[in-house]
């Protein structure tokens, strides 16, 4: 039997809050708030060490996209 933590949908039935109060409350956003603290170019790195491609026909290397975000600016255009 797979553990909680271990499941891909845990709300797969409905039957708990499926906003995001409600995946805050059952911890279902821990793992995300974790990602995302790292920052920004931890979280490009990864994408482009996963090697994850875009779906068009082309399939340009997702990391390398992000990466041409614009980092934060001082309020200038």
């Amino acid at each position: 039997m797979l553990k909680d933590q271990d499941r891909i949908f845990r709300n797969l039935y409905g039957f708990e809050d499926p906003g995001l109060k409600g995946a805050k409350k059952r911890g279902a956003w821990d793992g995300t708030r974790k990602f995302l603290a790292n920052g920004r170019d931890w979280v490009v790195n990864e994408v482009k060490a996963s090697g994850l491609r875009g779906r068009g026909g082309a399939g340009f290397p997702t990391g390398l996209k992000w990466s041409f975000m614009p980092k934060a600016s001082d309020g200038r255009p």
